[in-house]
């Protein structure tokens, strides 16, 4: 393996990696940020029928959402629904929240 050609690699690893289904991760990952985003768009509405302004419900529904993300990475549910889910759980707010919190619940359980 030491000697081989940037196509032989190639051709190794081809024969090693089992093929990605490319259509249904991109339909999970488009599905699935929409999803998010329609819960964002829920949760805005909620804060505005409960009086909060346009601009002050937008900041709510922010802390809100990086809230949701950092629990249920705590709780362990969205590692998991990013595995179903793939990079649509990356691109919302709740992917940032989960990038924060991950290392730290990481470092907790390495003490």
């Amino acid at each position: 393996m030491v000697n081989m050609t940037n196509g032989e690699y190639r051709k190794y690893v081809a024969g090693r990696c089992p093929p990605s289904p490319l259509g249904r991760d991109m339909l999970r990952a488009f599905f699935s940020g929409g999803l998010i985003c329609a819960a964002g768009q829920g949760i805005l509405a909620l804060w505005g029928l409960a009086g909060l302004e346009e601009e002050t419900a937008a900041g709510a529904t922010s802390v809100t959402l990086v809230f949701l993300g950092a629990l249920l990475t705590g709780l362990g549910v969205y590692d998991r629904l990013a595995r179903f889910c793939g990079a649509g759980t990356l691109v919302p707010i709740t992917g940032f929240a989960n990038s924060i919190a991950s290392p730290a619940l990481e470092f907790k359980s390495e003490e």
